[in-house]
């Protein structure tokens, strides 16, 4: 199948999609969604064990650490080797509450002779699922990670990208899907990693080149939370801009859109991912047998089948109480407003109008107020475009956008307009 064809059946996980159907799950995998959620992985607690205590045990927690790396490919459809080189690393982030954690991901550059400083882009994906087998590392290998090709355009510009699989994604413990912080932190982190990467600095990866940060959907929800965090919690990294597309930047009122729609499944994701972040918010004792057989499909399949298995669902349908409702949920859920603090660096943001996902007001709503803080924010709206269309048709003005912020070219964006 062509690049462009698995996009447009494919891209951000909708159903029929290989990613959507976990084909591109690992032998052997495993749902170890029982796990707390900042755990670090077992391989890492089996390296030091019995190892005498460091003498600065806090460099071990030090954001953007490297913890583990091995040698991986990238394909960006089946069957199509790329002249890149790959490794899938492990490396150090922080959890929502502020914990270390462990999140993989991976770190892709041109195999192209060039050795000299490149610009990187810390890229975040849309919705794959919350089952390890889904994460974006499991099926760049094979092709059938459903973004890969939106990555590979960024690859075929010279760029080296870094992929974060989130917390909880292919690591123990519950996905933290849709957790601002988390999210933010795993972007950011991702490049902090990349550039620590002795054998990707081989090929131009650099703490001194410029920093772009990109994402769709769940992606643009991350990016753009890697945005306002990024002067505070990475200072050091050199961030030109950000690119954000169709963001789920209110989840309240995204929630209202989705209730009982054919994407009602996002909600019972969302609400998972709310609950591995705060085990206080007790999901389950909202949840009626429907709702936790659904959230069992939810924790360890692709989105595909999570969508399929909550689609037509109200809220009323799965638990026995509404839990948005109670103040604990509303005090969480507000948490992750995106909007509220004005990025260091330029912005370029957007949006479908026919997106029937992510509404077109929450876009135009992130727009206006991070030019109301005085933000250098491009916002470019395409007409007649679905939320899986945008993604497709955005793609490349976000790259060229990037590109010229790379560059150096100035910014003003076009909040007057």
């Amino acid at each position: 199948m062509a690049a462009g064809t698995v996009l447009a059946v494919a891209v951000l996980g909708l159903p029929g999609s290989a990613t959507a159907q976990g084909a591109h799950a690992p032998s052997g995998a495993s749902d170890t969604t029982g796990s707390a959620p900042s755990a670090v992985p077992a391989a890492e607690k089996a390296k030091h064990a019995g190892k005498k205590k460091a003498k600065h045990p806090g460099k071990k927690k030090t954001p953007g650490r490297i913890l583990d790396s091995k040698a991986s490919s990238f394909q960006y459809t089946p069957g199509v080797p790329t002249s890149t080189k790959a490794w899938k690393i492990t490396y150090r982030s922080t959890s929502a509450n502020g914990r270390p954690n462990a999140v993989s991901g991976t770190v892709i550059v041109p195999d192209d002779g060039k050795a000299t400083p490149r610009p990187l882009i810390t890229y975040a994906v849309g919705t794959v699922g919350l089952g390890d087998k889904c994460a974006p590392s499991a099926g760049f290998p094979d092709g059938t990670t459903a973004e890969a090709p939106l990555v590979n355009a960024a690859l075929a510009r010279g760029y080296a990208v870094v992929v974060t699989d989130y917390e909880g994604l292919g690591t123990p413990g519950d996905h933290t899907y849709m957790v601002a912080k988390a999210q933010g932190s795993a972007v950011l982190d991702a490049a902090r990693a990349a550039q620590r990467h002795p054998e990707a600095a081989k090929y131009g990866v650099s703490a001194s080149a410029p920093v772009g940060i990109m994402g769709y959907s769940q992606g643009g929800a991350a990016s753009a939370k890697a945005a306002e965090m990024a002067s505070a919690y990475a200072p050091e990294l050199k961030i030109k801009g950000t690119a954000s597309g169709g963001v789920p930047a209110d989840l309240t009122k995204v929630a209202d859109s989705l209730e009982g729609g054919n994407s009602a499944g996002y909600l019972l994701m969302s609400a998972v991912g709310q609950n591995a972040a705060r085990p206080s918010l007790a999901l389950g004792k909202y949840l009626n047998d429907e709702g936790r057989k659904l959230a069992a499909v939810v924790r360890s399949e692709c989105v595909g089948t999570a969508l399929e298995a909550g689609r037509g669902k109200a809220i009323e349908d799965v638990t026995t109480s509404d839990p948005l409702k109670r103040p604990e949920w509303q005090r969480a859920i507000g948490e992750h407003l995106i909007g509220t603090k004005r990025p260091s660096a330029p912005t370029f943001v957007y949006h479908g109008d026919a997106d029937e996902t992510i509404p077109y007001a929450v876009g135009q709503k992130l727009r206006a107020d991070w030019c109301a803080k005085g933000n250098a924010v491009q916002w470019t709206s395409f007409a007649g475009q679905s939320h899986v269309g945008t993604a497709i048709q955005g793609n490349g003005p976000a790259l060229e956008w990037l590109g010229q912020r790379f560059a150096g070219q100035p910014a003003s964006g076009n909040c007057g307009t």
